[in-house]
């Protein structure tokens, strides 16, 4: 995958021998091509399940659930914009590429702009996380709010070492881990801390399902663009895996998040509309079956949008049956 962790939907960057190509309107058309918005919804979809949790609880924070979203998207575009760069100055970004020309492919953004963006990106993620902090524990708190601002800073560097540097950890197939853990465990189980200051079993069930269907949207790039990266010595998982053990791995993926949720409302006791979040493996469970008879990678690229729009709607269905169920 020569993106963002969780995705890259196609959103076309204007040729840069185009005469138009460094006018104002293309260059800031170019910036908002590289920050991805469309990962956005996916990226904010633990935040909207960790809130779920805590408001069933009878826990709720405006002020934290606001910080809580501008941290993650802070996240999300930071590591929009380091993927663009570390895959741009490694050449990972050419030709060969699955997808869209990216920003610094296309020349309209140089290097040194995109890493200012992403120093300017990170210094605001900071800044949000440790307002969040501050409003979930105030001054009482000093060991959750040490707990949380090393959790931040770890985020922030995972975003930029996914492919930063010589030991870019995307590139030896470790992308997964940090998806899983950061946009699953680390967003639902820590954005529900932030409101309860509490943990327990269950939690941890949505977590592990939000976490496993992120990983799958970077399971399919990766699918996508297993022949460029493989070129470009980039060993993704899928690199690792081959094409039918990857697929095997995406099935895992999708029906591990089902088993997690239906284990969740079993030692809830969730019944009735409070099931209401099951109809977004509707389209899932379809998704799949394109999965199984697909031969050609790159035709995999709106299965991606899929993916992702679909485990966003489990959010939002699930926000709605903490509130009104």
């Amino acid at each position: 995958m020569n993106r963002s962790p969780i995705s890259d939907h196609r959103s076309p960057i204007p040729d840069p021998r185009s005469p138009i190509t460094q006018s104002p309107r293309t260059k800031i058309r170019t910036w908002i091509s590289a920050a991805r918005l469309r990962t956005l919804p996916l990226s904010v979809s633990g935040i909207l399940v960790g809130t779920a949790l805590a408001i069933q609880e009878g826990f709720f924070n405006a002020i934290i659930f606001a910080f809580a979203l501008c941290t993650t998207l802070g996240l999300q575009i930071l590591s929009n914009f380091a993927n663009d760069y570390g895959d741009g100055i490694k050449g990972t970004d050419n030709d060969d590429r699955a997808g869209p020309m990216r920003a610094l492919q296309s020349g309209i953004i140089s290097d040194r702009e995109m890493k200012k963006a992403m120093i300017i990106t990170a210094v605001l993620t900071l800044i949000f996380a440790l307002l969040l902090i501050y409003h979930a524990f105030g001054s009482d708190n000093f060991l959750h709010s040490l707990l949380f601002f090393v959790l931040g800073i770890c985020a922030i560097a995972a975003a930029i070492k996914y492919t930063v540097g010589n030991s870019a950890y995307g590139y030896r197939g470790l992308g997964d881990v940090f998806v899983f853990v950061f946009f699953g465990l680390v967003s639902v189980v820590g954005s529900y801390f932030l409101y309860v200051h509490a943990l327990n079993f269950e939690v941890f069930l949505p977590a592990i399902a939000i976490g496993l269907l992120s990983t799958a949207v970077l399971n399919l790039n990766n699918m996508r663009d297993q022949t460029g990266d493989k070129k470009a010595g980039k060993n993704t998982l899928v690199v690792k895996l081959g094409a039918k053990r990857a697929k095997n791995y995406h099935y895992f993926l999708i029906l591990g998040a089902l088993v997690a949720l239906l284990l969740f409302a079993i030692f809830t006791k969730t019944s009735g509309w409070g099931l209401l979040y099951f109809l977004a493996f509707a389209p899932l469970l379809l998704h799949l079956k394109t999965i199984h008879r697909n031969k050609i990678p790159t035709q995999l690229d709106p299965e991606l949008k899929k993916v992702a729009l679909s485990t966003f709607l489990l959010a939002v269905l699930f926000l709605i049956t903490a509130i009104y169920f």
